[in-house]
């Protein structure tokens, strides 16, 4: 049989070999073992416990928050509404140094003398 030769002489080959050997070794075996996995089984099972608890936990104390934090948001789109309103109506004072005034719209005017606007 060239082709058993053949796997034998493969690396993954015997890595898969080894490994299946040290796993039939270690087999739990009599009571010590048993007990050994029933006791990783519960301590498994316990920190599952602990995490679904406290995710539930962050849970609703997310919902708890949702409140005050919508609460929160409402207050800062009101106070931003605010800030944009003043900045598009603008103030009606002089305007200060290096700002241009905003109710000039920008453009080529020509002033018509009094005797043209009569007409």
């Amino acid at each position: 049989m060239p082709h058993m030769n053949r796997d034998q002489r493969n690396a993954a080959w015997q890595a898969a070999h080894q490994w299946r050997a040290r796993a039939t070794r270690t087999q739990p075996n009599g009571v010590a073992g048993g007990l050994k996995l029933l006791f990783t089984w519960l301590a498994f099972g316990m920190l599952m416990i602990v995490g679904v608890v406290l995710g539930f936990f962050f849970l609703l104390a997310g919902w708890a928050m949702m409140p005050f934090v919508r609460h929160k948001m409402k207050k800062r789109m009101e106070q931003m509404r605010a800030q944009q309103a003043h900045d598009i109506g603008g103030n009606h004072s002089e305007p200060s140094s290096g700002t241009r005034h905003r109710d000039v719209l920008e453009g080529q005017y020509e002033i018509k003398s009094e005797t043209e606007k009569k007409n």
